[in-house]
Order: structure tokens, then sequence, then C-alpha cells
């Protein structure tokens, strides 16, 4: 915290504290060199640790600092002294639209309105500079004390939400979009969808998604539909409820595609408030199948194609003859607002600019398709004549095998040009590039990217190393990329492990970033003698040998003396978790389960299926076929909750299929983080419905975190949300991460 008096850059002194947030404090302080007041903005410790996102604030500050517009906060200097990472910014005196809101309860429509252009236009202002802002929410827009209402923070969301685990979306759940809470690629649709929430909220008061948790708010955003904001406004103008409709719809494809086409209808509908110009993409018309009868495609067959040219006399008879009553707005006559004569002429001359505009764009169309109709005659003109001629000089002969090759390849583009228009996109090759070249260029496609973890691998460090899916596969564009980013080729010695416990060598290679594959053999009577029943017997490579983290390591486990396909199921319960699972060393399939327990110490077995041999119920099972699952104490920490009981038995299925998918990644420190409890909470779609799983509840954790995350199995991405519990109790959200998982060997 910095004190009244000091001076950053010996330029801005401090003169008091107004303000903190999650990741910066804020300060009122004097421009000395301009002789101003300014707001600096100065981030927390835990930030200035991080140089990842040190260097990628300062480029997109950097990069917001170049935009002035009268609705943006304008940033004036980004710059850091000795330590100390700061933001300069225009000082604005009033209040959050978020306290407005708390003070009124409610706007007036006219006001929402206006308050809706203004950010409209500071959000266009900035879309046309490439930059989006993605936590557009009524916190970070504020009303001066002489009316004008601007837009702060850009930037800033940018920098903290490179889709790696060490950095957090800034966002507020109540206000992301769903393709921002399901961890995908966000745009400048995301801005108008959080735009829409805000507009919700500030003519009835209320968000239209809200929850206990930030996961549950989240799994709102994804499945369930919004409330039509007049149930709670019952005055709120049609238009403009329809405007708030189709800014927050679910799909991308059916919002608003610019921020532009907001503001025209904003403005619109203060003129034609109960007008019915807003263009909702029906879901129907997109997803219905319509079965076409036999008789009704013999038609289409036999139908000559024509050629549609716009019928212009009808236009312009169109336009001579419209009768600009009243009626033309569709209101009936006892629903006909008050007008002026001139309010009434100006809407007529409006209209007849439109139609005029419509019918010179359909001559252009005409005139354009004339002249492209030509060129293409003439073009094959030219074409026949030089095949003629090259035909009768001998330069051109039969079919070569390059004719051959090219004929081939055409259809291949023509299949690409398909699978563009279908909203799908080759995936780009990412090996060997840069992050930032990488983001670069999935941005240009409309892909995002998900941070997988570190590798050894020949790649330059710091490079990608790997990518899934590769290079050419065919995605949906907003989908995601993950991806490997290169440490060089670290190596590693492998040690002696012969005759230790299997599962806890096991262990011990993946915690250097071995792959491990478990062999259990039968030993011969020999080996079976020096070894102990689910130790090592071998390992491949053996001892003293050097392996590379990702390299795949073959472990032998004993299984001791072989009795054939009817063995006792040994009692393990009160053994500690892998002294356990070696003393079932026996068994090929081995589930192992956790359960929160006050009562068994964390790592020891609470009990089995089935249950352990006695001589009072002795209980035989075959090796090689029969499952044996241990439930394992987690302490104090539930690993489930009603929603993860169902994938819980299926991940036991999966285990014992050999399906089970793992996340591994490490959490840096979240944003604003107090020292309190921890909350994690997983987001999986399995089979297209979001499912949600409580990883960690009220934990005290020790940053960086290594996860150790089983998620649904075949699906390899995720979201995870990390709240921090508050002094009353209730959890506030931090951020939420993008995860992916991939199958365990």
């Amino acid at each position: 915290m910095l004190k009244t008096g000091m001076i950053i850059a010996e330029r801005y002194e401090i003169v008091s504290k107004i303000g903190t947030g999650g990741m910066a404090d804020v300060y009122k302080a004097m421009d000395h060199k301009l002789n101003r007041f300014v707001a600096v903005k100065v981030l927390k410790p835990e930030f200035r640790e991080d140089a990842t996102f040190v260097k990628k604030f300062r480029s997109e500050a950097q990069a917001a600092a170049g935009l002035t517009h009268p609705n943006i906060v304008n940033v004036f200097d980004v710059g850091d002294d000795e330590g100390v990472y700061y933001i300069v910014m225009e000082l604005i005196e009033g209040i959050t639209l978020k306290e407005y809101i708390s003070k009124k309860g409610k706007l007036s429509v006219k006001e929402a309105t206006s308050i809706a252009i203004q950010v409209s236009m500071g959000l266009e202002a900035a879309h046309s500079h490439g930059i989006v802002h993605r936590d557009v929410k009524p916190q970070n827009i504020i009303i001066s004390t002489d009316g004008k209402v601007k837009v702060t923070d850009f930037g800033i969301a940018r920098a903290a939400s490179s889709n790696t685990i060490s950095s957090n979306v800034m966002g507020s759940v109540h206000y992301s979009s769903p393709e921002q809470v399901r961890g995908g690629y966000s745009d400048e649709k995301s801005d108008i969808y959080s735009l829409g929430i805000t507009l919700y909220e500030m003519v009835t008061g209320r968000v239209p998604f809200d929850g206990d948790t930030t996961v549950a708010i989240a799994i709102k955003h994804l499945q369930e539909e919004m409330v039509p904001p007049s149930v709670y406004s019952p005055d709120l103008p049609y238009s403009l409820e329809q405007i708030i409709m189709k800014c927050t719809q679910k799909s991308v494809d059916r919002r608003y595609n610019k921020m532009e086409d907001v503001i025209a209808d904003l403005k619109h509908s203060l003129i034609d408030p109960q007008g019915d110009f807003v263009k909702l993409t029906s879901v129907d018309t997109e997803a219905k199948t319509v079965v076409i009868s036999d008789e009704e495609l013999g038609e289409i067959k036999h139908t000559p194609k024509q050629t549609v040219k716009p019928d212009i006399e009808a236009l312009e008879k169109e336009l001579n003859e419209t009768n600009y009553d009243d009626d033309d707005y569709g209101y009936d006559e006892d629903e006909k607002p008050e007008r002026s004569r001139k309010s009434r002429e100006r809407e007529r001359d409006r209209e007849r600019e439109d139609r005029e505009r419509r019918i010179k764009k359909q001559k252009r169309g005409v005139s354009v398709a004339g002249s492209i109709i030509a060129l293409i005659v003439g073009a094959a003109v030219l074409i026949a004549v030089i095949l003629v001629v090259g035909k009768a000089a001998g330069l051109i002969g039969g079919e070569s095998k390059n004719d051959t090759s090219s004929q081939q390849e055409q259809p291949a583009a023509d299949t690409t040009q398909s699978s563009e228009d279908d909203g799908m996109v080759a995936a780009p090759d990412l090996i060997g590039k840069t992050e930032a070249e990488a983001q670069e260029l999935c941005a240009s496609l409309n892909i995002g990217m998900s941070y997988k973890g570190e590798e050894a691998s020949t790649q330059e460090k710091g490079n990608i190393s790997a990518q899934d899916p590769v290079e050419g596969t065919q995605i949906a564009k907003n989908s995601t990329i993950n991806y490997y980013v290169s440490k060089g080729s670290e190596q590693i010695t492998m040690p002696d492990l012969f005759g230790q416990n299997g599962a806890t060598a096991q262990e011990t290679l993946e915690s250097q970033g071995v792959t491990v594959q478990i062999n259990k053999i039968y030993p011969d009577e020999d080996s079976s003698s020096s070894v102990d029943i689910g130790c090592v017997l071998d390992t491949e490579p053996a001892a003293g040998s050097t392996v590379k983290a990702g390299d795949t390591v073959t472990l032998t486990i004993s299984r001791g003396i072989n009795y054939g396909d009817s063995v006792q199921v040994p009692d393990v319960t009160g053994l500690e978790k892998n002294e356990a699972i070696a003393k079932l060393g026996k068994f090929i399939n081995i589930n192992v389960e956790q359960q929160m327990s006050t009562e068994v110490a964390e790592g020891t077995v609470i009990s089995q299926d089935p249950i352990g041999f006695t001589d009072d119920d002795p209980v035989y099972a075959d090796p090689d076929q029969d499952a044996v699952t241990i439930t394992v104490s987690s302490g104090s920490q539930d690993p489930s909750t009603s929603d993860t009981q169902s994938s819980s038995t299926d991940t036991s299925q999966a285990v014992a299929n050999g399906e089970v998918w793992k996340c591994t990644q490490r959490l840096n420190t979240p944003t604003g983080y107090n020292g309190g409890l921890i909350r994690l909470e997983l987001v999986q779609e399995v089979d297209g419905v979001p499912t949600a799983n409580t990883v960690v509840d009220g934990q005290q954790l020790t940053f960086p975190y290594q996860l150790d995350i089983t998620g649904a199995p075949g699906v390899a991405e995720g979201t995870l949300y990390l709240s921090e519990q508050q002094s009353d109790g209730s959890y506030q959200e931090l951020g939420h991460y993008p995860l992916t998982f991939e199958k365990a060997e």
C-alpha cells in the first residue's frame, strides 16, 4: 500500500486512496508534469511476482492507452517504478453504475437506454481498435457527476484471460457469456452478451441468472433460458426487450454481429418503442429437420435453374405509392402516440431515404452482376483460344500427372470452403511457435488456446511443443486448441526401484513427468521368493538409464504365487492406500475411491468391495476378471457432492475399462486471494449437459497448488471455478480457469 506524499516515476504524487479491487489499489494522484489530478491503479504484490502476467498486462494496457473516446476512461500512462507496476488513468468524479442501480432500484427506460448507448459507443471504439473488454459489468461503468458514462479497465481483462492456468478470467460470472464460462474463445460478441445482461439489470433491478455458487450461475448461463425482463418490468417497451434478448442469445451466431448494430437499434427504440424491428433468429428455423416428399423432390429436380433479378420497377412503384399513415407503424387507433407534424414528417423522410437506398443498392447489384457475367464470358473465350492454339502448337498435350494432381486437389479446396461456410476451420500448425505468435494466429481464425502444461521436447525452450487437435484437423470456430510448452530436453536418471512398493514407485516417477505403464506378472520361483507381492520386479528402461520427461517407463509388478482363477480376497481395511494396493497385487483391476471421514485418517482404507476374507466368511474371486474397489479416506475434504455421485460411479466403471481422464495442471496464486478457505468447483459438459463437481470445499490451500482431478470419462475440457470464503461464511469467486484432461495410461 502506498502512502500519501509518495511520488511514483518522479511525476505522480499520491494524494489519497480512493478504492481497491481484486487485482489493484486505486489512488488519486497529482501529475506534476501536466499539473492535473489523475487516478493511479497499482497492481497488488501477487501480480508483481507473475512475470507472464506483468508482460501481458503491460502490452495490453499500452494498447488500451491508444484508445481515446468520450465514453472510455482514458489510459494516460503505463509503467513500473522499482517493482511497483501502475496504470495512470483519467480521474472521474462519480459513482459506478452498480451503485447507481442499487440506489434507484431500477432505472427508467429512457435513462437505461441512454446509458446503454454510451457504453456501446465506448465498446464500439475499442472493438474498432481490436480490443475486446471481456469484463463488461456495472462495476466497470462509471457515471460522472456531469452525467457522462464511461467504461473503465480496458485491456486489463484481456491481460488476465490468456487461457492459461496461471491467470484469472476477470469477469464476474453474473455477466459472463456462455463461451467465457465454458472456457472457450471470446470476442466482441462476448462484450455484447455482457452488455445485454447489464441492460437487463438496469431495467429490472436484478441479474437474470443468480445462485448460491458461481458454478450454479455458470451452468444457468449455459443451459437455462432467461426470464424475459418484461416479467419484472411490465411497462418495458417491446423493442427494448427484444434488443436485450438478442444481445443475450446463448449462441454467438444469433447475437448482434457488431456493436454498431446494437447502437442503431437502441436509438431506433427511442423513436419507435413498440416497433417490431429487432429480428431474432428462430432456433426452430435453424434446427428443425424438414422431410421432403418424393413428389416435392421430383419437382425440385425438374425445375429449371433461374437467375433471380431484382424488380426495380416494383420497388420504385412501392416508393411512389407508399402511404405514410400512422398505421404503417403498427399501432391500433387507441394506441397511437402523440406526434407533432414535424416528427411525422421526419419519420416519413427517413423511411423514404431508406427505400431509395434499397433501390440504388439493387440497381448497383444488377450492374455489378452484369459486369461480372461479361468478364466471365470473356475469360472463358480467352481460355478456349489459348487451349486451341496450345494444342495446335503441341504445347498442350493429353493428361499429365500434374493435370491429374490438379483435378484431385480441386475437390479438397471445395471441401475446405464448405467447412468454413459450416463454421469449421482447419487447426493451424502451432508447433515451434511462441505463445504470442500462436495466439495471434488462432485469434485470426476465431480459435482459443488452452495451456496444458510443460513437457520436455526437442523444440526450443518456451516454444509450443505439442498441440491437440493436430494441424489440419477440422474444428469448430470459438473452440480451443490444447497445447504444451517445451521446457527443453530435461533428462532423468532412472532410480533403482527393485523391491519397492509398486504404487509408491509409480507416484515417484509420475511426479517427475514420466508416463508409467504397469505390467503385472507371476514371476518364477526365484523372483517370487525375493520380491513381495505388489512390489517392483523390473523396470524398462533399467535403473541408471537416462529418460526424458514425457517418456514411458514400464514397471513390472509381482503378483506373487499363481493360485489360478480363484484366490482369497485379502482384508485391506485400515491399511494405507499404497500398502493396500500392494496386498491386492494379484488382482489386475483395482479401483480407488475417496470418501470424507472425520474418524479415519486421510489416506487410510475405510472399506472394500468385495469384503476381505475371514474364517467366518471366506471370500474368493478371479484375480484376472473380478475388480476390487477400495474406499480411501480423504480426511475432512469431501471429494464429491450429490452432483458427483453418479459421475463417481461412471468413473469407477471407466477405471475398470481403463478410461480415466486426469488433469494435473498447476494453479498459481489467484487474484485478490487473502489467505482464506478455498472452494474449487469443476464444470464439464457430459453428453451435452453441464455437470458440476466440488473438488475442494472449505480447505486451506498453499499456492502454487498442484491439481490432481479425475474428470468425466472421454471429456477433454472443463472449467475450474475458484472461490474464497468471506467473513460472513459466503464464498466470493476469485476466478475461473480452463482445464484440459487426458486419458491416463
